[in-house]
């Protein structure tokens, strides 16, 4: 019997240890396959299974402003009429949408009004604006050879008068006629308190009212003359 423990020992060492342990006709459970081989397995179970959690495609961006089309020579003249036709009718919205289309502000028609030195004339503040941002030559004249500051001042757009300043016409210039824009708002109104209002913006902006006009006189002298005390005062306040 101990010969027999020995030898069963023995065989007990060259083999698997569960083996050992195992009866006789018994069978061993299944071992657990190795983690990596189960991990796989459960990987592709989830890929199989689960739904998809690409991300959505990003939707492209809005495409950018184009620039108005090259239009021919021939369309171009007709779109910049056509401005300046909206612009004396102070239409706004039609002003903008043939801007944006390319229209020129600078273009003049057969009397030689462009849509910006109109606006300025008649005081139509919304186009002026945008004949401005569109990039306006605030030197431009009118037939009479004035800027759009000149008829301004006259017509006493007090508002327009501050936007055509701010934008840089010249004060001083001198029509054909021999006037500047304080002479023509002092000789062509009454006085006023727009004109009043106009004089006064003027000369805060540099206007020389010491400049004459085709009679020789000053500014001065032509309020004095005309009966325009508060402008007198106004121009002698600045001597």
């Amino acid at each position: 019997m101990k010969r027999v423990g020995i030898l069963g020992l023995i065989l007990c060492l060259t083999v698997s240890v569960t083996a050992c342990q195992a009866g006789p006709g018994e069978t061993q459970p299944p071992q657990p396959a190795p983690p990596s081989s189960l991990a796989g397995a459960e990987t592709e179970a989830t890929a199989a299974t689960a739904p998809s959690s690409a991300p959505a495609p990003a939707t492209s961006p809005p495409a950018p402003a184009t620039a108005p089309p090259v239009l021919s020579a021939q369309d171009q003249a007709q779109l910049d009429q056509e401005l300046i036709a909206a612009a004396k009718a102070n239409d706004v919205p039609l002003v903008q949408e043939l801007l944006a289309r390319g229209g020129s502000v600078n273009t003049k028609d057969a009397i030689q009004d462009s849509a910006f030195l109109y606006a300025g004339a008649e005081g139509f503040n919304e186009v002026l604006r945008l004949t401005l941002a569109a990039g306006a030559d605030v030197t431009s004249t009118n037939r009479y050879g004035g800027t759009a500051l000149i008829p301004a001042s006259e017509h006493g757009h007090v508002e327009t008068v501050q936007i055509l300043i701010a934008a840089g016409v010249p004060v001083n210039h001198v029509n054909n006629l021999g006037w500047t824009a304080m002479q023509e708002a002092i000789l062509l109104n009454n006085g006023g308190p727009r004109q009043q209002e106009v004089v006064r913006l003027l000369l805060e902006a540099g206007a020389d009212p010491n400049i004459r006009d085709p009679e020789g006189r000053t500014a001065l002298q032509n309020a004095e003359r005309l009966g325009f005390a508060e402008i007198a005062n106004l121009i002698r306040g600045r001597g």
